[in-house]
């Protein structure tokens, strides 16, 4: 063997291999090899008194795969790490060096942020060393929430039974705990509107009261709307007509956030599978033509396009839209962005969504498209609009009517699909003109309180903190969930959209941690941490310096709440146990609640709690891939969620709410029964034609 290549993702290999040639063998990790150990004191695999060493072993999961790459490493002349262009890629390549006998000094380091033939082949005629600046700063994330996971977390349970905490997610949970606190907080202040119907050329329009002698018109009670309603009976006429050119920028092209908060407001996808198919789409989907990247890497912070992609799209616009249609290069960073790579893009601009449509699912397409569309919007001309403002004035009171129309599209000649952009249209009038309002009514209101978090705010208050980091986003939204401290729930029966609902454990542990860990769990202390991560992968800060600092901080917190931190009792059910007398009480396992003897583990009896009527599949509005038929959402017996078709038992096809196909454990036996069968039939055939 001359090449060794390895990669993480099984299919990202088959794309790569396809661009290498016949020299190059590509094979795959399956991901990260190592892990910390769970050994030593508190099994933290991390020894707090020596600088926070660290101890690494192989994963149980990824025994055999280690082995096979160390034999094919020793076969090969050069061995080339090409795991993702990102710190938890550079630290899987330094595992990976670790394992495998490789020099850290040793150029056998490639990266590339889109899996084009172009980009991977100009890749390895670069080859670097391993960044360990990136390896150190991964790695002091690593120990860090290895520590406040397993000691934060081992309190919790503990105290109040609570399942985890986490030095990022915990924040994430404080944010909607806060949110819901001050809605419940929330007293509804009353108002008033007075709006009016006018017409005029048969064209009716709507006014509303705007100005009272001038001043902005505020109506608090039904009082004083009832005095406005009595002034206004009669005719107004037109004293101000203003007419005035404003434009709407192209927005800029996707980062991992923007994608994520556009993907779920515009295609009601899910961060995590929002991540999940694009990342699909950057290891390579087949287009008739073998394995191909479609789109540059997704986990990324900065707005920044290479000039080979803008020169492409500047050709394209040119030739499809027109001259008018350009429109000039902005890079818009956030003051945490790392710009080490570039924003989210289509591979090749000749990909286009309606060429690659029979080649996705469509997931697939709906993404890719929406991809394709930013990046290629952003580089084209503002839209251009004419607004139109009418005054109607009655005896110092002024009514509003406003009116907009497009006159040049720009960007949204490409982008239209997922911006809005409706005309509303004034007849002509003049000043001094008099008219009648054909209709005037008092509407009251009240204020509306703070809204609670969609998946899409989350994340953008997430981003907006700088907490966390963009490819991190999607796995905080799932651990909140999938520890039962929050629920994702639509905003009503008929709404799509959905919010996020503290539980009762999670409003506690939100409360616990505020009470004991306010100076470590809290907005500005993530923040900081991530901006000295951030400073450690530039080589600008030491680790052990900033494991210390934060250890520090943290020890003697840890100790008090132990101290301070009351026990939660189990609930108690109101019997008595019959098998010892105790008192019966509620518990909480991964299946749901249950009913056990509070004189556990000395009693073990144990009853399931009597079943409440049977939960009614929901209908989704998707269609079953396999049989056509609907996908409801369906409540399995471990209290999860899941969709499954109509048309069960006759197709037994099933997703997980993020779209990600369930093979259940019977589906599989048979499956593996039916290879066993084959392979015993063509050894069969194989000995027959012998003899």
């Amino acid at each position: 063997m001359k090449n060794l290549v390895i990669v993480e993702s099984p299919s990202k290999s088959k794309t790569i291999a396809k661009y290498l040639g016949k020299d190059y063998t590509v094979v795959s990790s399956k991901g990260h090899i190592r892990d910390l150990a769970i050994k030593g004191k508190d099994g933290l695999g991390v020894d707090i008194e020596n600088d926070f060493a660290p101890t690494y072993v192989v994963s149980k999961d990824k025994t055999d795969t280690v082995k096979d790459l160390q034999k094919q490493a020793k076969k090969a002349d050069n061995v080339y790490l090409a795991t993702d262009p990102d710190r938890e890629g550079e630290a899987i390549s330094w595992h990976l060096a670790e394992e495998l006998g490789l020099g850290t000094d040793e150029l056998d380091r490639v990266t590339f942020h889109e899996i084009t033939r172009n980009a991977v082949t100009e890749a390895f005629k670069n080859p670097r060393t391993i960044d360990m600046d990136l390896v150190h700063s991964q790695e002091t994330r690593r120990i860090l929430d290895r520590i406040i996971g397993f000691k934060l977390s081992k309190l919790l349970n503990t105290k109040i039974k609570s399942k985890s905490a986490g030095r990022v997610q915990s924040v994430a949970l404080k944010l909607i705990v806060e949110r819901e606190k001050e809605i419940n907080a929330f007293v509804p202040e009353e108002y008033w509107t007075l709006d009016a119907v006018f017409e005029k050329s048969r064209r009716k329009f709507n006014a509303s009261l705007s100005r009272i002698n001038g001043e902005k018109a505020q109506l608090r009670n039904e009082e004083e709307a009832m005095k406005a309603y009595e002034a206004c009976q009669g005719p107004f006429t037109v004293t101000e007509i203003k007419v005035t050119s404003r434009h709407r920028d192209p927005r800029p092209p996707f980062i991992t956030s923007t994608l994520q908060q556009e993907a779920s407001t515009k295609l009601s996808f899910s961060a995590k599978r929002t991540m999940s198919v694009a990342q699909r789409l950057y290891e390579g989907i087949d287009t008739g033509h073998g394995e191909e990247g479609l789109i540059t890497y997704m986990r990324t912070d900065s707005t920044r396009l290479s000039n080979v992609f803008i020169n492409d799209a500047r050709t394209l616009i040119l030739d499809n839209y027109g001259k008018e249609y350009l429109g000039g290069y902005r890079v818009r960073n956030d003051v945490n962005s790392q710009d080490a790579h570039e924003a989210i893009r289509p591979t090749s601009l000749s990909n286009t969504p309606e060429a690659l449509k029979p080649y996705l699912t469509n997931e697939q397409y709906r993404l890719y498209k929406l991809i394709y569309a930013r990046a290629l919007s952003s580089l084209m001309a503002p839209a251009k609009y004419d607004s139109l403002s009418v005054t109607l004035s009655r005896e110092g009171y002024d009514f509003t009517a406003q009116g907009s129309t497009l006159k040049f599209d720009g960007y949204l000649k490409v982008y239209g699909d997922y911006e809005s952009s409706k005309d509303v249209i004034l007849p002509v009038m003049n000043e001094g003109e008099v008219m009648e309002a054909i209709e005037l009514k008092a509407n009251q209101h009240f204020t509306e309180p703070p809204a609670r978090y969609t998946e899409a705010r989350l994340i953008k208050a997430l981003e907006e903190d700088g907490i966390g980091r963009p490819s991190t986003y999607a796995m905080i939204i799932d651990t909140i969930q999938a520890r039962n401290y929050v629920t994702l729930e639509k905003v009503s029966e008929k709404s799509r959209t959905k919010v996020f609902r503290p539980t009762e454990q999670g409003t506690l542990t939100v409360e616990k941690l505020d009470e004991f860990f306010s100076d470590i769990i809290n907005v500005d202390y993530t923040a900081r941490m991530e901006s000295e991560l951030d400073e450690i992968a530039e080589g600008k800060a030491d680790e052990t310096e900033t494991l210390r600092t934060f250890y520090d901080r943290f020890s003697p917190l840890l100790d008090k709440a132990y101290e301070g931190m009351e026990k939660k009792e189990p609930e108690k059910v109101g019997e008595t146990c019959p098998e010892c007398g105790g008192e019966l009480v509620y518990r909480t396992s991964r299946y749901g609640r249950f009913i056990s003897c509070g004189n556990f583990p000395k009693c073990r009896y144990t009853r399931q709690i009597e079943k409440t009527e049977k939960e009614k599949p929901e209908p989704t509005g998707k269609v079953c891939p396999e049989c056509g038929g609907e996908l409801l959402k369906r409540k399995s017996r471990y209290g999860t969620y899941f969709h499954g078709c109509s048309n069960f038992p006759k197709c037994r096809y099933m997703e997980n709410l993020d779209g990600e196909k369930i093979v259940s454990r019977s589906a599989g036996r048979t499956a593996a029964k039916k290879t066993t069968r084959r392979t015993a039939v063509r050894k069969t055939s194989r000995k027959s034609d012998k003899a």
